[in-house]
């Protein structure tokens, strides 16, 4: 449960849409293999077709169309990207070591929103939170695999959904 609303694995989905990976679970072998494909959190996938009964289910991933099997589909936790309206939203620097959000939206100058998006901090991305500074500044975060340092007043402008 996230912001107050339940997650969704693939399989309950029963429209087409933008989602945002949240989660993967299964055993090792599965969650290794679906990782190596990419299928991770925080990325988007795009719903082709819902499934239907048994069958599997098209989605469209990092440029490709993929037939997933219902099995695989419910073991990946989702959230749909358009639910970014009735979110409560907090500041990036509000978060503690370990803690994980999804980007909705940058405040501040025309200036830092430019140097935040080019680093990678765009709307629907998931971060963690990896270390923080012993005086509170910078904060290190885990960002689309790699890591960044931001000092906390330019983390004051990142708002985002606590998972």
């Amino acid at each position: 449960m996230i912001g107050g609303r339940t997650l969704k694995t693939l399989a309950e989905l029963n429209r087409r849409g933008n989602y945002i990976i949240i989660g993967v679970k299964g055993d090792h072998k599965l969650t290794k293999r679906l990782s190596e494909m990419g299928i991770i959190a925080g990325k988007s996938v795009t719903v082709i077709a819902t499934s239907s009964g048994p069958m599997g289910m098209m989605i469209y991933f990092q440029g490709q169309r993929l037939a997933i099997s219902k099995e695989v589909a419910e073991k990946i936790s989702v959230r749909n990207i358009s639910d970014d309206d009735d979110v409560e939203l907090q500041e990036l620097a509000e978060l503690h070591v370990g803690e994980s959000g999804i980007v909705v939206k940058l405040v501040g100058s025309k200036q830092l929103r430019k140097r935040l998006l080019d680093m990678g901090l765009t709307r629907g991305t998931m971060l963690k939170i990896n270390q923080i500074a012993p005086l509170g500044d910078p904060i290190e975060l885990l960002i689309r695999g790699y890591k960044l340092s931001l000092r906390k007043a330019d983390a004051q402008s990142i708002m985002i959904e606590k998972v």
